[in-house]
């Protein structure tokens, strides 16, 4: 089966739109899926040589001119594509494609997997490099674009050409663009605090309508996983991944990302990083005490104090069913005792809860102490206009105890005071018109 053209007389400019890069796309040959192109179709003429319409025409149908120029697909190793610094690039920055092969090669070429066509991407086109002689030893070149957009992205693949032809098609690398939509939010469930061998849930959500998310872990090329986004009650978009079991090394920190289906390669901005704290690493309990008590009224300051007679560089407050990270402070010195104290001022409903403490160390800041005893922290009182109830009645409705009467009584004495005066204002009014024609009569 043969391969289409799409030539023609004049070079094709296209523009991004969103940075208006001017690109210059010469003669490229586009074949089906799994059709072996022939050389002749890759080879570009010197720099100054003078070609007949005719031989235009055959390089860009891809056919063969001579035998030295056969194929032999498959009979060679296949090489490997990796990009640097990531297969996961940010707008407007720059990525270098490596192909590697044998020490035998002559040349490397790229190639973009678009649907189900292939389509060599050319000199001239996005890549500074694209037909690049190998580097010392000779097995592998690098093919580099200037800057990342969403036309940079998409599925690439390699080959290089030996004294025995091309060889076959490297595995594909996936290079994607971030930084094209809204960056979702990234949060753990129940606590981004975990014991060592313990699961935890990181909940990647947004308002966006996105087909799928991306969770991607620090220190790893390859994303941790990839699930459709599912509704959830809120109205938000949102994947649920599971995560486990964490242990205390390496860190474990993460971010996630959004894309739509009909664009897998072009993915959100990142979300915040989330971080896991590993609980029970350092040999160390401390105490957690409230200043002036567990109960208190909405509208008081509150403080909490986390201390141990072990050194700590920081203390973390965690708030138990809190998805966002704790609560820092550097400890403070004081009496033989490392301490922090987390004021809560005015304190409202919003803080009612179940709250534990931890130490850490700064050499290894996500490995935490054992945790504190649970504070139970109660607010109760109707000051707190920060975090009503949810299920405070409306005014006036049927289960609203309170009673109007009096309120009622005085609008309409008000409302008759009113009425009065003006009928008065009134009839003044009239009894000085009545006596004016008198007046000037006489």
């Amino acid at each position: 089966m043969g391969c289409s053209p799409s030539c023609e007389a004049a070079d094709v400019t296209t523009h991004t739109g969103r940075t208006g890069l001017r690109l210059v796309t010469p003669c490229v040959s586009v074949c089906p899926v799994g059709t072996e192109v022939p050389a002749s179709a890759l080879l570009e003429p010197e720099r100054g040589d003078a070609m007949t319409p005719t031989l235009t025409a055959l390089l860009c149908l891809g056919l063969s001119v001579g035998p030295r120029t056969r194929v032999h697909a498959g009979t060679l190793p296949k090489p490997t594509i990796w990009a640097e610094p990531s297969s996961v690039i940010p707008w407007w920055t720059s990525v270098t494609i490596w192909c590697q092969g044998s020490l035998e090669a002559r040349e490397y070429r790229l190639l973009k997997n678009e649907g189900n066509l292939w389509t060599w991407v050319t000199q001239g086109g996005l890549w500074t490099w694209v037909a690049q002689k190998p580097l010392e030893p000779g097995d592998k070149a690098n093919l580099s674009t200037t800057y990342m957009t969403d036309r940079s992205a998409g599925r690439y693949h390699c080959r290089y050409l030996s004294p025995t032809g091309w060889s076959e098609l490297s595995d594909p690398l996936e290079l994607v663009v971030t930084g094209s939509h809204g960056k979702p939010q990234l949060s753990a469930l129940p606590s981004p605090v975990v014991a060592s061998g313990g699961n935890v849930t990181l909940q990647c959500a947004s308002r966006l309508g996105f087909d799928r998310f991306v969770l991607m872990k620090e220190g790893e090329r390859q994303p941790s996983s990839t699930l459709d986004s599912q509704r959830a009650p809120s109205g938000q978009f949102q994947a649920l991944f599971p995560v486990g079991p964490v242990t205390p090394s390496p860190r474990w920190t993460f971010r996630c990302h959004g894309y739509y289906n009909n664009a897998p390669q072009v993915w959100s901005y990142p979300s915040d990083p989330l971080e896991l704290l590993v609980s029970g690493q350092l040999p160390y309990t401390p105490s957690l005490s409230v200043q002036p008590g567990p109960m208190v009224t909405s509208g008081e300051n509150v403080t909490l104090r986390c201390q141990s007679r072990s050194a700590v560089d920081t203390f973390l407050l965690s708030k138990e069913g809190a998805a966002g990270p704790p609560l820092r402070l550097r400890s403070k010195a004081r009496a033989g005792q490392h301490q922090a104290k987390f004021s809560m001022h005015p304190v409202t409903s919003a803080h009612r809860g179940t709250y534990r403490c931890y130490g850490s160390s700064s050499t290894s800041p996500h490995l935490l102490s054992q945790p504190s005893d649970p504070l139970e922290l109660r607010v109760s009182g109707t000051a707190d206009t920060v975090s009503p109830p949810q299920n405070k009645s409306a005014p006036g409705s049927a289960s609203d105890p309170r009673d109007y009467t009096v309120e009622n009584v005085i609008r309409m004495g008000v409302a008759a005071f009113i009425l009065v005066a003006l009928g008065i204002l009134l009839l003044e009014a009239r009894h000085s018109q009545t006596r004016t024609p008198g007046a000037a009569s006489s």
